[in-house]
């Protein structure tokens, strides 16, 4: 089977032009939905994993982020990722023959679950490190680490694997840098940027826009789930603590719930093995 994926383009809420890439052709269909400030290619072992099992495995990059399009409103509030997946989840299910189970990690997950709330789109849900009630300091150590470069950039590649390292610091350095290559785009001006609009942060509809009120909603959706459900924790995560997992769990009787030692927040990232196996154990 081929590991290299299919390009695919799909249409969020407002118009907006959303990119992808596509890899199998099974019958059993996954959408996946990375977390803020990343791309697509963060899936990218874990969709060649699912293809080798059967599925037609679909990684988008979501608004504002890689190849999709900057909205020129700057909406970027969780409701409007929202919208975006329930528009992708339907697409999905008319394109391909069947409603696709979703695995979202982090601002992806907050995306699915939340849609779910709004309409029927997704056959199951794979929320990965995140709940409804995050912990706050976790949060702003993402959001403080994904505004210090935003505006200035890096002068080289090596530049801006040192700020991660510096981020990561119990995450093994890669022997190459091409992967992080996928996360920055090189301007006119010599220097690096992160693959992703600063307004997404900075704007007036940013993801920090009523806070309160999306927990609620969150809260809700989880309630009235009615899918297939598992939440895959990393076990270092500063987002999702044990009490946090324990109070979702409490709220989706149903759910099934992984912890995965040594990851952190980013756990697909930290333990793709372990983290693919036990999403394609519970898919299957």
């Amino acid at each position: 089977m081929s590991q290299h994926p299919r390009h695919a383009r799909f249409t969020g809420q407002d118009g907006n032009r959303l990119e992808a890439d596509v890899y199998g052709h099974g019958e059993k269909v996954a959408l996946l939905l990375h977390g803020g400030g990343q791309t697509r290619h963060a899936w990218r072992a874990t969709a060649r994993r699912l293809a080798e099992r059967g599925f037609t495995a679909i990684a988008v990059d979501q608004r504002g982020h890689g190849d999709s399009e900057w909205v020129a409103n700057g909406a970027y509030a969780f409701a409007d990722y929202s919208g975006d997946a329930v528009a992708l989840g339907h697409a999905i299910a008319e394109r391909f023959g069947a409603a696709p189970a979703v695995i979202g990690a982090s601002l992806g997950g907050i995306a699915a679950l939340h849609a779910l709330g709004v309409a029927p789109c997704f056959s199951a849900l794979v929320l990965v490190d995140i709940v409804p009630r995050m912990e706050e300091t976790g949060v702003m150590h993402v959001q403080s680490f994904m505004r210090a470069r935003a505006r200035e950039g890096f002068a080289t590649i090596e530049e801006a694997a040192e700020s991660v390292a510096a981020y990561l610091p119990n995450r093994s350095r890669p022997p190459s840098t091409d992967g992080l290559k996928k996360n920055l785009r090189l301007r006119e001006d010599g220097r690096w940027y992160w693959h992703w609009d600063p307004a997404f942060l900075e704007g007036g509809r940013t993801v920090n826009t009523d806070r309160t009120t999306i927990v609620a909603s969150l809260e809700d959706a989880a309630r009235r789930l009615s899918v297939p459900t598992l939440l895959v924790r990393g076990n270092a995560s500063d987002i999702v603590s044990q009490e946090s997992a324990d109070a979702f769990l409490a709220l989706v009787p149903h759910a099934r719930f992984v912890d995965v030692s040594g990851a952190g927040h980013m756990v697909a990232g930290d333990k793709n093995d372990i983290f693919a196996d036990a999403i394609l154990s519970f898919l299957n």
